[in-house]
């Protein structure tokens, strides 16, 4: 374990890379510490007790606490995560979006400026949310001119947070916006261990294993893939014939990674921030859309199920796979080149995801059941359970991936052996 970290530290652009996402991360922390002016976060504090079982609590959870501070990242980077949700389904019902997709990085920079302006206008909406929340609750005064500085302070700092994402991901190592997520649910750390430690006999002695099996099961199905066979024909390149020869197309039965589970929750997170602005309908949400009610677990799997198809389809096109397989001169053996082949792809990859869009489904709705009927209580459940170890485990493989890749590109023993 020592010898590959400091095999690592001795590349110095992999040591400038974890340096500069490490640094980017404690701003990030301590920019979750930094109030909101003209704002008590005492007060706030006590508004947010006992909603730990709530959207609320699971919002907080992803920012970091720094929504029971109402400091200037009080938002998080999930205005983001919801825009990005909307462009992408936009996408497949607006042509123009299509032909941007197609474009290339041309394209993938207009739609990412689209995205950043949408993340913009839901940051305002949401903070002029939480401010009327609040208000209601009487854990925060303001007038007009009060208003107008929160939201702009709150809208900013989460526009900074999109920066700084989209910095880790360009000089950093790993996913920014992950490691944003990552980074916040880490710090629930220590108060689920405290919970844990004064929690009653039952949650002693059943949760250390429930925790390892989660984690154990997330390695399981995360690295878990199906290996299509791929043969090579001999062909002319220029003046040279190539040697045909066989290889294998990976298909990971969780190819989505954790992406599902943080849409799932920056959607169900949409519906109370709206109802802020209809107290009429807050009887309706808070049955509804509690965090530990049943409709609410149930909606929640199934939107997992829907963004694990989805995304992987974005990720993983069996056309375009199956066109740069025959370009080449590669085929699967007693499959036909070109369409048969993509839909062999297609078929293969559809039987696939399902294991693990369930898979998904059943790790983020278990702290939910553990709070209800196995007497566990929220923080440690919500700390140490299934959707915090699942986002934390899968973006730890996929920044040790990434690393893995620097590492073998100059040489050096890597991390996953």
């Amino acid at each position: 374990m020592f010898s590959w970290l400091a095999n690592a530290w001795r590349v110095p652009e992999l040591r400038r890379r974890v340096v500069f996402t490490a640094l980017i991360l404690a701003i990030y922390l301590f920019g979750s510490w930094i109030p909101s002016p003209g704002v008590d976060a005492e007060q706030i504090r006590r508004g947010l007790a006992g909603q730990g079982g709530t959207v609320l609590g699971l919002l907080n959870l992803f920012s970091g606490g720094a929504l029971a501070r109402f400091s200037v990242f009080a938002l998080g980077i999930m205005p983001y995560v919801t825009a990005s949700i909307i462009l992408q389904l936009l996408t497949v019902v607006i042509p123009r979006l299509e032909q941007l997709q197609k474009e290339g990085e041309g394209g993938y920079a207009k739609i990412n400026q689209y995205t950043r302006y949408l993340t913009v206008v839901l940051s305002a909406a949401q903070a002029t949310g939480y401010a009327f929340l609040f208000q209601r609750q009487g854990a925060l005064d303001f007038n007009a001119g009060r208003l107008v500085l929160l939201v702009l302070t709150l809208t900013a700092g989460t526009t900074l947070l999109m920066w700084m994402g989209e910095l880790i991901t360009k000089r950093g190592i790993g996913n920014g916006i992950s490691l944003l997520i990552f980074a916040s649910i880490l710090t629930a750390l220590p108060a689920g261990i405290t919970a844990f430690i004064n929690g009653g006999p039952m949650e002693k002695l059943f949760f250390p294993l429930l925790a390892i099996g989660i984690i154990a099961a997330v390695v399981f199905i995360q690295e878990g893939q199906r290996r299509i066979p791929i043969q090579y024909a001999k062909r002319m390149v220029g003046r040279r014939m190539t040697t045909g020869g066989s290889t294998y197309m990976p298909l990971r039965v969780n190819m989505a990674g954790v992406i599902p589970v943080i849409f799932a929750a920056a959607v169900m997170a949409f519906p109370p921030t709206i109802g802020q602005y209809f107290p009429q309908t807050q009887g309706f949400v808070n049955e509804h859309f509690s965090y530990s009610s049943i409709p609410y677990m149930v909606l929640q799997a199934f939107l997992i199920v829907i963004f694990t198809y989805f995304y992987t389809a974005v990720q993983f096109n069996p056309v375009d796979q199956a066109d740069n397989l025959r370009k080449y001169g590669g085929y699967v053996p007693g499959i036909r080149p070109g369409p048969p082949t993509a839909q062999y792809l297609d078929r293969v990859l559809t039987r696939l995801t399902l294991p693990g869009a369930l898979y998904l489904a059943l790790v983020a709705t278990l702290p939910t059941l553990f709070i209800r009927y196995g007497g566990f209580s929220q923080a440690t459940a919500g700390a140490l359970g299934g959707t915090s170890i699942l986002i934390a485990v899968g973006v730890a493989l996929d920044t040790m991936r990434q690393m893995e890749s620097q590492m073998m590109a100059r040489s050096y023993e890597g991390f996953l052996k």
